[in-house]
């Protein structure tokens, strides 16, 4: 039971970069929907079930290189990813003019979003090497919050994204590059 609570808190901190980026994506990505949300959910998980595998595979050794660098991959993807929708806000406007599908969550995009939440997995995972853990219970738990996580977020953002269409895809990209500004700055601070 002990390790079972163990392995639900090691999930919960990466599902939370997840659920805001798909919070952000509700809101953010025209005709979002369920099926998104589930797109989301599955993406975001299988990333989040196999970093952490990957980590523990690779071990202590390189634990130091994925550490040293997992902060910058991570704010980079969102920034681009983040700057690129609020660009895409400013530049279309609010006007009548019919907007495209939710071209936003191609597999190029879906990739770079679940890079970017998954990486703190994946030293997750070389730091599950020091500790007597079943890996594939782990990466299990981790990948099952997560994909609960990202739906419930990506409906609520479509729930939020209904109550502000005209701001939305703006306020989206402005999430993901504070969130790629938050995972930054407590890496560099060491908080």
């Amino acid at each position: 039971m002990e390790q079972a609570v163990f392995l639900l808190l090691i999930a919960l901190s990466p599902a939370l970069d997840a659920f805001a980026v798909s919070v952000s994506s509700g809101v953010a990505v025209p005709g979002f929907g369920p099926a998104q949300a589930l797109k989301l959910g599955v993406w975001f998980g299988a990333f989040q079930f196999a970093m952490p595998l990957a980590g523990w595979l690779l071990g202590a050794g390189v634990s130091a290189y994925v550490e040293a660098a997992d902060h910058w991959i991570a704010f980079a993807l969102l920034a681009l990813i983040g700057g690129r929708m609020a660009a895409g806000a400013l530049v279309q406007g609010c006007g009548t003019q019919a907007r495209p599908e939710p071209a936003a969550l191609t597999p190029g995009r879906l990739t770079a979003l679940a890079v970017a939440t998954s990486i703190d997995a994946l030293a997750v995972g070389v730091s599950l090497t020091c500790m007597e853990v079943d890996i594939l219970a782990a990466a299990g738990v981790i990948g099952a919050v997560a994909f609960c996580l990202s739906v419930l977020g990506g409906l609520l953002g479509r729930r939020l994204g209904c109550l502000f269409q005209r701001r939305a895809e703006l306020a989206g990209g402005i999430v993901l590059i504070l969130i790629g500004v938050r995972i930054l700055i407590e890496h560099l601070t060491g908080g």
